[in-house]
């Protein structure tokens, strides 16, 4: 059975933050989002309205924000990455809320293609996806939908990349991470919100200090997708 995958956006580009950073990489954008984070770069992506509905073609012109999107299937998305002539080997699957989907076939199809690929989930649903699939969870906590973030998500992240604004979210972290047993085996990623002075000194402070890794968002300070 073919999954439907709602695409807001299928692009190539630079990964700007987190593990990757630096890396050629096509984006495929899922539409659909419940999380309610109040700094939210994509809120175009929340809601799914049918009356927005296009065809695959029609969502690579990256001029203007859209709440467009195409209802495929994992055979379409490669098809169009193809038809595209895109050369990087990595897709990261974002959104919205890519784990509201069941990302198995996609990704299995994919990684036999010879493709690598990362999602990049908030860990409020739970992660179906290819076992060599790499995780990058960034926990939205007490966001407007008060969605739990879930222990099994954050157990399976290659990657927990967390947005800093003050000391608080520093202390939610480790609470949240406290009972995650295999966290020692995991890349952690601290990332000021909004390039923030303030944020961004607290978190290269506190990266020193644990020996985690920050992410700056370098796609933000360069001015590109």
């Amino acid at each position: 059975m073919h999954k439907n995958y709602k695409v807001n956006e299928l692009f190539q580009t630079i990964q700007g933050e987190g593990f990757y950073t630096g890396i050629p990489a096509i984006f495929v954008r899922l539409q659909g989002c419940d999380v309610g984070c109040a700094w939210c770069d994509t809120k175009h992506t929340w809601e799914v309205d049918p009356v927005k509905q296009t065809e695959l073609n029609q969502l690579t012109d990256r001029s203007n924000e859209s709440e467009r999107w195409s209802g495929v299937n994992a055979q379409q998305i490669i098809d169009e990455i193809k038809r595209l002539g895109y050369t990087a080997n990595l897709v990261v699957i974002t959104g919205g809320e890519p784990c509201m989907y069941d990302l198995r076939e996609l990704t299995h199809l994919l990684h036999e293609f010879g493709f690598h690929t990362q999602i990049e989930t908030s860990g409020t649903y739970p992660v179906l996806v290819d076992s060599l699939s790499w995780v990058t969870v960034s926990p939205k906590i007490n966001m407007r939908a008060k969605k739990e973030v879930l222990l099994t998500a954050l157990e399976r992240a290659n990657e927990i990349k967390h947005p800093v604004g003050t000391e608080k979210d520093i202390e939610q972290l480790d609470a949240l991470l406290r009972p995650v047993k295999s966290i020692k085996e995991k890349t952690i990623c601290l990332q000021p919100i909004s390039q923030k002075a303030k944020a961004t000194t607290l978190c290269m402070k506190t990266c020193i200090e644990r020996n985690w890794r920050l992410s700056v968002q370098v796609h933000k300070y360069l001015d590109i997708d």
